[in-house]
């Protein structure tokens, strides 16, 4: 059998009765979009953050865009981010025709080197968007310096970041606004697609509402000023609601998996998830670093083991992106890691005895390579 980096089915089983009961809630009440699941759930997702609103949203790609929209970013700004991200990070900021303007991430924990952003600042520059990778915080507490100092948008990308804290505040609740995922593979994930932005900002709440619904506010046909189709649905909303219940549970387990990766790996050749200061780390993915990375995943293949690279190409280096006019070399932090590093499975419903046959797997084919 096959071992993948994630997988929901067992996760389902455990769960299958309150998820099919949210599909029957939904059914049962006459109402599929914008109703009371979607409602519910934003309350009570910007209650988990102690943030002011919530708006549901289609997916994480437009949670950035309609934010980066919401707090006045369009064509010719310069947004500041990294290029060690998922494509639709930058693809939102290219969606609302500003323009992505990429800094490197640090050595020791591969997240937004916060020293270069200074350096990258110009009169263009109207917003600052940092990413929480792989379930950690950026350093925000010297990104909120920089963001009043300059008079800057600060949002934040919490797509891979849902329960993440930073010296004991939630992720989401330092910028402006924040944008999160839910696709299935988050640490929050529905059946589907799913997105949502959170804010504190009542104005930037109600803009946000306004465009993931056309541009229209109370009267429906009538277009305030134009907007999106957005919206979160129902379905997903309420199976939401249910598992953010369990959110707190899901971090858990997947701490208990990462210590035992940390407790059956520690001793080898890989370089191992280092959690930065003052960080709270959800482990929504578990990345690890060997400069022999494409002949370790090629050899787990023969176990049976499929891993996945997160990322194998930087953004600033994909064909799509060459109008930006980076060259190899630029982000050298960034290319190295696009080299190096893998991710081993990773999800909290992970069964141990697989997960001791991928510690297994890996100390057999990382001895073979010393």
């Amino acid at each position: 059998m096959t071992t993948f980096v994630w997988d929901y089915l067992r996760e389902y089983e455990s769960e299958r009765t309150d998820i099919l009961d949210a599909v029957e809630t939904v059914f049962d009440s006459g109402r599929l979009m914008l109703g009371k699941s979607v409602h519910g759930f934003e309350t009570e997702f910007a209650t988990y953050h102690g943030a002011g609103h919530c708006v549901g949203l289609d997916n994480g790609t437009n949670a950035i865009k309609l934010a980066l929209q919401a707090l006045g970013i369009g064509p010719g700004d310069e947004v500041i981010t990294v290029s060690n991200t998922a494509a639709p990070t930058v693809l939102a900021i290219d969606a609302v025709g500003a323009v992505p303007v990429f800094v490197d991430v640090r050595e020791e924990d591969f997240l937004m080197d916060i020293e270069q952003v200074a350096a990258a600042i110009t009169d263009r520059t109207r917003c600052l968007l940092p990413v929480h990778l792989y379930g950690q915080c950026a350093d925000m507490g010297p990104l909120q310096d920089l963001a009043a100092t300059h008079g800057l948008a600060l949002v934040e990308d919490c797509a891979q970041a849902h329960g993440a804290r930073q010296h004991g505040r939630q992720a989401g609740t330092f910028g402006d606004a924040a944008a999160f995922s839910f696709y299935p593979t988050k640490v929050l994930g529905a059946y589907g697609d799913g997105g949502a932005a959170i804010t504190s900002d009542e104005d930037v709440a109600r803009r946000l509402r306004r465009l993931r619904y056309y541009g229209m506010e109370e009267r429906y046909y009538v277009v305030e000023t134009p907007g999106h189709n957005s919206r979160l649905d129902e379905l997903q909303a309420e199976i939401l609601r249910r598992k953010l219940g369990r959110l707190d549970s899901y971090i858990e387990g997947r701490r208990a998996v990462a210590r035992r990766y940390a407790e059956g790996l520690g001793d080898t050749g890989l370089r191992l998830p280092r959690t930065a200061a003052g960080n709270d780390h959800v482990y929504y993915v578990y990345v690890v670093r060997h400069p022999q990375r494409d002949a370790v995943v090629e050899a787990l293949k023969s176990w049976d083991i499929s891993l996945n690279i997160s990322y194998p190409w930087p953004v600033h280096t994909m064909p799509g992106f060459a109008h930006l006019g980076y060259s190899r070399g630029s982000l050298p932090v960034t290319e190295a890691l696009a080299d190096e590093i893998f991710s081993l499975p990773m999800y909290p419903s992970l069964p141990r005895e697989v997960q001791e046959t991928v510690i297994g797997a890996l100390r057999d084919v990382l001895a073979g390579l010393s």
